[in-house]
């Protein structure tokens, strides 16, 4: 049996670290995390200690620790964190990252997603993921990954939703907070991309909400021609 290989890479080249201190979406926009984001996000967060259950941080006690946390942050590169900006207001009301950064392989991984009660299931919410996805690919990466806990099951769905397809569970793959973390992996690739692309396009139209801000075709429908497999826990 003659030898197999994998498909040349072509005229693939590394791509630069991400290094973007904004990305403007039509109901959000990123900025680079800085320490003045510190006291919106502490407020927008309000004292909710869930939001940091399948974190490796958190909850924090008080906001002057919370503030010493988002300071370290605010100057890493990776993890290289962004904070999810109300236009409306002007206030930072979440935060996600980029973290694994591979430009050598062309992977990237986005973490650290922690979304106040106002922005969680929102347009808003949506459009800060498909910012961070669109940046890295537009960028050149060839791999863009979403790891989770295999009991954080809203997590393990709104990857699937965006489009990002399963690839199984790492068994005992970390530890944190005194607890065992198996991981579940979603991926998509730059072959992906494209039609993802156009998914969010068209669910982001502002045609694609009714009056009452309802939804009429769903971003799960609409991605679910490009994933390449379903995870298995969230059902049909």
């Amino acid at each position: 049996m003659a030898k197999q290989f994998g498909a040349p890479l072509g005229e693939w080249t590394p791509p630069q670290a991400p290094d973007l201190e904004r990305m403007q979406g039509r109901y959000t926009r990123l900025e680079r995390l800085r320490p003045d984001h510190a006291h919106g996000l502490f407020s927008a967060f309000n004292g909710d200690d869930t939001l940091w259950d399948y974190m490796p941080t958190g909850p924090f006690q008080s906001e002057t620790g919370f503030i010493r946390w988002i300071n370290e942050q605010s100057v890493s590169l990776d993890p290289l964190f962004y904070a999810v900006i109300d236009p409306q207001t002007d206030r930072a009301v979440g935060i996600m990252s980029y973290l694994r950064i591979a430009p050598e392989i062309g992977s990237i991984e986005l973490g650290f997603i922690t979304l106040s009660a106002a922005l969680q299931r929102s347009r808003a919410a949506t459009e800060a993921f498909i910012l961070m996805i669109g940046s890295a690919f537009t960028a050149g990466y060839r791999r863009f990954e979403w790891k989770c806990d295999s009991l954080n099951l809203p997590s393990r769905r709104a990857a699937q939703r965006l489009g990002l397809s399963y690839e199984g569970v790492f068994r005992q793959a970390t530890h944190y907070k005194g607890r065992n973390r198996d991981t579940a992996w979603f991926a998509a690739t730059d072959k992906d991309w494209p039609a993802l692309q156009a998914a969010y396009a068209a669910w982001l139209d502002p045609a694609n909400f009714d009056a009452a801000g309802q939804q009429n075709e769903s971003l799960s429908d609409l991605t679910r021609l490009v994933r390449v497999s379903d995870d298995p826990a969230l059902g049909a």
